[in-house]
């Protein structure tokens, strides 16, 4: 008997030596990983952790809407990370900010009555949302994302699919967490969507470094954008722009528009119009001394008025092939037409354009027209090829 205990207790005390040995193998097998870790992966936790600190500290002082504010919260780099951009932020869209503006003009009067019902239906869900983006060190103003995405509405569903509040297709939403199945689909549930949007949109920032282009990767997905970036050499929405789908780059300039909007200018939604000497931005405002500017000219002159005519337009054409097959000046068709773009890239309330022509020329175009459309239509997919 006593022989078998001493056998069972040999057995425990090798067993504990195997298992020590094996508890220090993978310890060190661990700590050689660890090591050997690639350097990029470890570059990326340290962007990953610099922009995470970056929103967090640009949140603290989200009430702040000040430049001087804003430069107190954090550095340029990381105010750079940090923040949406706001029409007339002249430090961020540099030579794009006027045609912003403008461009916010026009968004605002063609879309005041779906701003005006999502500015109700906002006094509810906006607290929300601001509470969960806040949680997850994301900008409060990216809610407006779900402005455009689905106008507020939990029950909105796409052509394509997409549901909820925050427009999410069946797997995006699996992969955020989110349980879609025949008896739940939590894309209509307002808290979970809103978690899954926050968790989505830190993951295309790590991606994209840039909000316009995590607005715009999350309309087609990150990879229409990178090839985009790859065929300019250029993470500059701007530059990119033309190589979007056309819906996407509305969807990123109704963002733009719509934020603005909310953020600033608020109190002209019902009326559909902004003044021309209102100051979007703080950064817009005049230095101490500065003369105010003059009141602007007429929109167009007698002669322009008696050779203009209006045609109706279905589909958008090209400027540039309007320029090529008929020899009229491109820049005066846009500054007749100051909202046409908005037509151009689908965000535009009706399903027609009326646009203003050149009597001179209409003869022309109508000759041509059908030509026209077709070198249109093949210019606007030759951009995204």
């Amino acid at each position: 008997m006593q022989r078998k205990y001493f056998f069972i207790s040999i057995l425990f005390v090798f067993a504990s030596i195997t298992a020590q040995g094996q508890y220090w193998k993978d310890r060190l097998a661990a700590t050689k990983n660890q090591a050997n870790a690639p350097a990029k992966d470890l570059k990326r936790e340290k962007l990953k952790l610099d922009s995470a600190r970056a929103r967090a500290q640009f949140c603290k002082e989200e009430e702040a809407r000040s430049v001087i504010a804003m430069a107190l919260a954090a550095s340029k780099d990381q105010r750079q990370k940090a923040m949406v951009p706001l029409a007339g932020q002249k430090s961020y869209f540099g030579g794009m900010n006027d045609y912003t503006m403008d461009f916010v003009r026009s968004y605002i009067t063609s879309h005041n009555k779906t701003l005006s019902a999502v500015d109700n239906r906002a006094k509810t869900k906006f607290p929300m949302m601001d509470n969960v983006l806040k949680k997850n060190n994301l900008p409060n103003q990216l809610k407006y994302l779900a402005v455009i995405e689905s106008a507020l509405n939990n029950k909105a569903v796409s052509p394509v699919g997409a549901v909820g509040p925050w427009q999410f297709m069946e797997e995006t939403g699996r992969m955020m967490g989110l349980t879609v199945n025949g008896k739940r689909d939590d894309r209509t549930d307002w808290f979970k969507s809103t978690t899954a949007a926050a968790k989505y949109l830190n993951y295309l920032y790590l991606e994209m470094e840039d909000w316009l282009l995590v607005i715009a990767s999350y309309n087609c997905g990150p990879t229409p954008v990178k090839r985009a970036i790859e065929k300019t050499g250029s993470r500059n929405f701007w530059d990119i722009k033309p190589y979007l789908p056309r819906e996407t780059q509305g969807h990123v300039m109704a963002f733009i528009a719509t934020a603005s909007i909310f953020e600033n200018m608020k109190k002209f939604i019902s009326s559909g119009k902004i003044p021309e000497d209102y100051i979007m931005h703080p950064e817009m405002a005049p230095a101490k001394g500065e003369a105010k500017k003059a009141k602007p000219k007429p929109a167009f002159s007698e002669a322009e008025i008696k050779n203009m005519s209006i045609i109706t337009l279905k589909e958008p054409l090209s400027l540039e092939v309007l320029e090529q097959e008929l020899q009229i000046d491109r820049h005066m068709l846009e500054k007749w037409n100051p909202d046409y773009e908005l037509f151009v890239m689908d965000i535009y309330p009706d399903p027609e354009y009326k646009f203003r022509f050149p009597k001179d020329k209409l003869d022309g175009f109508m000759e041509k027209r059908n030509a026209i459309g077709k070198k249109s239509e093949k210019y606007f997919k030759d951009l995204l090829m």
